[in-house]
């Protein structure tokens, strides 16, 4: 999520609501609609020409993990918002199997109808769950290529679920070579307590992305085998990635500004 200070949350949907869900409110501007939990806070949004498209920049940078890796054979989405990465993630990766997690109704519903997104089949399945429940269950285990997480509440007031617990079950949800994709907000108090918890557990291999203007800093945590990558294939890669709309060059040059000094990408 992010904030929006100059936009205010518009239209209500839906009809009556269970105690724990959200407010759902919708606004609209310069044909992108925007998802909101009663509050400035933005929450997601939809390009309505593009629908497939991610349009908020911290949610593409959710997707660096393609530098690395190859779309995987599953991927799991925490925190399913307004849909934007479960969206591209099945509409461009079609290949994988993607399975998006969320614990209130109303915003399922939400994405359904206000948000473009499809109904489930045999690549997409939404559960609804609390996020920290899903991944302990014995049979998430070594599961996913990727995980990505983006849990907030309506006021920002920290992540919903930030316990060492929860990301050591990440880390158990996670196939053997994987990576876990968290956003974080860069100016919050929970921030560097955040990256402490997620270092420990992934014994220190984390790469974090330079903040997007609202301040959001995405964090990638690393399992698996060392990872070595040569700056040319790095470059292929962010090429192919900025073709299909993502901000490639920009991972790129954040990784030569923290490791540009040796001849390779390592962690």
């Amino acid at each position: 999520m992010m904030r929006s200070p100059a936009r205010r949350a518009g239209a209500s949907r839906g009809g009556p609501r269970r105690e724990d869900d959200p407010a759902i409110t919708l606004s609209e501007e310069a044909g992108v609609r925007y998802l909101h939990f009663g509050s400035p806070w933005v929450q997601g949004a939809m390009r309505i020409a593009r629908p497939y498209a991610i349009e908020i920049d911290y949610v593409r940078d959710m997707m660096a993990w393609l530098l690395f890796l190859a779309p995987p054979e599953r991927i799991l989405q925490l925190g399913l918002g307004a849909a934007a990465l479960t969206k591209y993630c099945w509409h461009r990766h079609r290949g994988s199997r993607i399975t998006a997690v969320e614990r209130s109704e109303a915003v399922i519903a939400s994405a359904r109808r206000d948000f473009a997104l499809p109904a489930d089949d045999a690549r997409l399945k939404v559960v609804h769950a609390d996020a920290g429940e899903f991944v302990a269950r014995p049979s998430q285990r070594s599961r996913y290529g990727v995980i990505q997480v983006d849990l907030y509440d309506r006021l920002a007031r920290g992540p919903v679920i930030d316990s060492l617990a929860f990301y050591r079950r990440c880390r158990s949800a996670l196939a053997p070579s994987g990576v876990l994709v968290v956003n974080l907000f860069g100016e919050h108090d929970s921030y560097q307590r955040s990256i402490e918890r997620i270092g420990q557990v992934f014994e220190g291999r984390l790469l974090a992305l330079p903040p997007v203007p609202a301040g959001n800093v995405v964090l990638l945590a690393f399992q698996g085998p060392p990872l070595r990558v040569a700056w040319a294939a790095l470059r292929r890669r962010a090429g192919e990635l900025e073709r299909a709309g993502l901000p490639a060059r920009r991972w790129l040059d954040a990784l030569r500004g923290q490791q540009g000094r040796f001849a390779e990408f390592a962690i």
